[in-house]
């Protein structure tokens, strides 16, 4: 199977002046755990994921001052959705992350999560009725 399978659509793009308070409610909306943060002026992409944001509340700082930019990873791994699901997994474990942003010519079409293949692995059995 491949990441174009088991990949959410559902890309949220956010900009990196969003705070993180702004940034959890969108992403809490849409209920996803990651945003793709694009920052016009280094052309450049990134990642916010739900454990950057709960790591700066960790730490005791302010969502409604934090901004996205501070908190982004920007050294990313992006997959393509021709990968397997076997290099997606590879890649996160090697990583340590567990969201991979896909990119298919110039932009996201896409990101694949860990609870994406795990669904795609082992998919939810139907309970039949007694």
């Amino acid at each position: 199977m491949l990441v174009r399978d088991a990949m959410s659509t559902v890309v949220l793009t956010i900009g990196p002046a969003h705070t993180l308070r702004q940034s959890a409610r969108l992403m809490s909306a849409r209920h996803v755990g990651a945003a793709v943060v694009l920052d016009e002026e280094s052309s450049g992409l990134g990642i916010l994921t739900e454990r950057d944001i709960l790591n700066s509340l960790a730490h005791g700082q302010n969502p409604d001052a934090e901004t996205a930019g501070s908190h982004t990873t920007t050294d990313v791994v992006f997959a393509a959705p021709t990968w397997t699901l076997e290099e997606a997994a590879a890649a996160m474990s090697h990583g340590g992350f567990r969201h991979l942003i896909v990119l298919d010519g110039s932009g996201p079409v896409g990101i694949v999560s860990v609870r994406d293949i795990i669904r795609c692995w082992a998919p939810v059995r139907q309970r039949v009725p007694a």
